[in-house]
């Protein structure tokens, strides 16, 4: 694949991811977002709740004033310089994915914190099981792109690894 192609493809995940998170979270907070904030359950181990996280993964970094909102946007916005420098350079169709993924999902954080002044979660996956941080967590389409673009990062220094040593 060229690398035009290539480039192309991970913008065209990244716009994908952008479009598909936005559009979820303009749908859940339109459902959940109501005065009695209802709750819906998918499954044993998954529900619609509507949350809003005004830090980073867990809540980590936490801020409720503008400055510390404009920081955070900062950092995903800076992060996504970074990226996109990565996906245009990427030697393969996996690895310009992955960018378009992590791409995609930071911008579509980054927009909420700028629109809402946090991020609109709003898909709990609960178990009774103690599977540590991941027993109780909400999150949204935006992060599950960004885990998707970490673990296809994953498999690509895998598979490369695993080429270079044979």
């Amino acid at each position: 694949m060229s690398l035009a192609a290539r480039r192309l493809a991970g913008l065209a995940a990244a716009a994908l991811v952008l479009a598909a998170d936005q559009a979820s979270k303009f749908w859940a907070i339109g459902l959940l977002g109501g005065p009695d904030h209802p709750s819906y359950a998918l499954t044993p181990f998954l529900a619609l709740v509507m949350s809003w996280n005004r830090g980073i993964a867990y809540t980590l970094l936490r801020s409720d004033g503008d400055v510390g909102r404009f920081a955070l946007v900062a950092v995903a916005l800076a992060g996504v310089g970074l990226l996109s420098y990565w996906l245009w350079r990427a030697r393969s169709l996996v690895s310009a994915l992955a960018f378009g993924f992590l791409i995609g999902g930071a911008l579509g954080n980054a927009s909420d914190r700028l629109t809402h002044g946090a991020v609109a979660d709003f898909l709990y996956f609960h178990t009774p099981f103690p599977l540590g941080p991941l027993a109780n967590y909400v999150f949204n389409l935006a992060d599950a792109a960004i885990f998707v673009g970490v673990v296809l990062l994953v498999y690509e220094a895998t598979r490369r690894g695993a080429e270079d040593g044979a």
